[in-house]
C-alpha cells in the first residue's frame, strides 16, 4: 500500500519538477546567453551577475570550459530544457509518451548530469570561480536527473534487475533526503574550496 501510494506521488508531482525545473533552466541558460553575446560586444564590460570575487559570471564565460563543445554551453541549456519544460507541460495536459521517448530523456538527462558535475569541478577546481546562473542550472538539473531516473525505473521503462528491487525502493522511499544530501554535499564542497574568501567575510 505504502508502495503504491509513493508511486503515486511520484506520477503526480514529477510533471511539475519537469516543468517548473526546465521553464528556470531556460530562464538561466537565456541569461547566460544575453551575457555571453554583451561580453562579445563589450569584452570589458561588468555583468550583473559578477558580484564579487568568487561570485563573478564573468570569470566563467570567458573561459575555453563555457565553450566545451565549440559554442557557448548555455545553448544546450536553451535546447534541453525546453524540451524538459514542454514534455512536464504535456504530461499535465495528459500526454503519453512511448518507452523510446523516456528512454531518450533518461539519455538527455544522463548527459546533463554528467556535464554538470564536469562544470562543477571546473568551476570550482579549475576556475576558481562560480558563476550564479550557472549554480541555477546545477540546482534544477540534480532534481530533474534523479526523478526522471526514479521515474523510469518505477514505470519500467528501464529494466530493474530483481536484486535491485530493494534498492529502487530505497531511494524511492528516501528521495526527499537524498536530494538533500545531494544538495549540501555540493554546498560543503564550494564552502571547503573558498573558504579563504568566505571566512573575510565573517
Amino acid at each position: 500500500m505504502k508502495n503504491k501510494l509513493l508511486n503515486k506521488t511520484l506520477k503526480q508531482v514529477y510533471p511539475y519538477i519537469l516543468l517548473i525545473g526546465g521553464i528556470i533552466g531556460t530562464l538561466s541558460a537565456a541569461i547566460l546567453t544575453y551575457e555571453k553575446i554583451e561580453l562579445l560586444k563589450h569584452p570589458t564590460k561588468q555583468l550583473a551577475c559578477d558580484l564579487n570575487p568568487i561570485l563573478a559570471c564573468g570569470s566563467v564565460i570567458n573561459t575555453h570550459q563555457a565553450a566545451a563543445f565549440g559554442f557557448p554551453n548555455p545553448f544546450l541549456g536553451l535546447i534541453g530544457f525546453s524540451i524538459v519544460a514542454t514534455t512536464g507541460a504535456a504530461m499535465l495536459a495528459g500526454a503519453k509518451f512511448k518507452r523510446w521517448y523516456w528512454l531518450s530523456m533518461q539519455a538527455g538527462v544522463t548527459f546533463a548530469i554528467a556535464f554538470v558535475f564536469w562544470l562543477q569541478y571546473q568551476s570550482i577546481y579549475e576556475i576558481g570561480a562560480l558563476c550564479p546562473f550557472c549554480m541555477v542550472v546545477w540546482a534544477v538539473t540534480i532534481p530533474i536527473f534523479f526523478y526522471t531516473t526514479l521515474y523510469n525505473l518505477r514505470e519500467k521503462h528501464i529494466k530493474t534487475p530483481a536484486k535491485l528491487k530493494s534498492t529502487v525502493e530505497f531511494i524511492q522511499k528516501h528521495q526527499g533526503d537524498i536530494i538533500i544530501l545531494w544538495y549540501v554535499i555540493t554546498i560543503a564542497l564550494i564552502a571547503k574550496r573558498f573558504w579563504y574568501y568566505w571566512s573575510t567575510l565573517i
